[in-house]
């Protein structure tokens, strides 16, 4: 056992990613002595197995200790270790956003990349693989709609490659595809609120959240008779009302893998 924790380890740091279908990874996801055993070895270097059920890879990360350590030594914070510029790090959202959500949903409904409906029988069956599950998007319609935003042309086309060879994303003709690692590095507890109801809430069609308006009633005056008419007046305040409009936050993003 302790051999093959051994060889699956290095596998790991040799090639990034190992599919789920590997014969070690699937032991390391299924035999919880073996998974120990592995976590126990990462741990003691600063390092992290990284799996989802959504992806259809496994990888190697830094865990939380660590990363000041490795990243914080520098005068700068380096929020990423694939020299990804700021509009790099926008773009890898934009693409997480509109891959890897609407991907997750289908998986979620047990739909398939190539059905219209939902399977209203499919509850039972094993949740579909991302390859079966994840469409992609297209390059002219990204350029079209976030070009002006990410740099334009020259500069999206200099990101998206990166992307493509550290493992985010794939391309193939006009299509954009997810990537072995894009599904597995992004934080998708912190970003998914954050990203549909904030930053991306215009392209999702869903109004940022807003607290109730808190109305504080008017302090009314006792009506005074009338004197000529021999009517009631009643008289009041206007109502203070207080609106508290939600702000967005930024959710800070932090791309780190077992490889640099």
């Amino acid at each position: 056992m302790t051999e093959d924790a051994q060889i699956l380890i290095a596998r790991l740091l040799a090639h990034q990613t190992l599919r789920r279908e590997d014969k070690l990874v699937k032991r390391a996801l299924s035999d919880e002595i073996f998974r120990t055993e592995i976590d126990t070895r990462l741990k003691a270097c600063g390092m992290k197995f990284v799996d989802n059920v959504y992806a259809d890879y496994v990888t190697l990360a830094l865990t939380r200790d660590s990363e000041s350590k490795v990243f914080g030594t520098k005068e700068t914070w380096q929020n990423n270790n694939f020299g990804l510029a700021r509009d790099g790090v926008a773009l890898l959202v934009v693409l997480w956003s509109l891959i890897i959500l609407p991907k997750r949903e289908r998986q979620e409904a047990h739909q398939l990349a190539e059905e219209d409906q939902n399977d209203m029988f499919g509850k039972d069956k094993p949740m579909p693989r991302a390859e079966d599950t994840s469409i992609g998007i297209s390059y002219r319609a990204l350029l079209a709609d976030f070009g002006e935003k990410l740099g334009k042309k020259t500069r999206m086309d200099m990101n998206l490659g990166q992307l493509a060879r550290v493992g985010f994303i794939e391309r193939k003709a006009d299509l954009i595809l997810e990537g072995p690692l894009l599904d597995l590095l992004m934080d998708t507890d912190t970003l998914k609120d954050r990203i549909i109801n904030g930053a991306l809430s215009d392209i999702f069609q869903i109004p940022a959240p807003r607290t109730p308006a808190i109305i504080e009633p008017a302090d009314s005056i006792e009506p005074v008779a009338a004197a000529a008419a021999g009517e009631d007046d009643t008289t009041q305040t206007a109502a203070d009302i207080q609106v508290d409009a939600a702000t967005d936050s930024n959710a800070d993003l932090n791309i780190h893998t077992g490889k640099e």
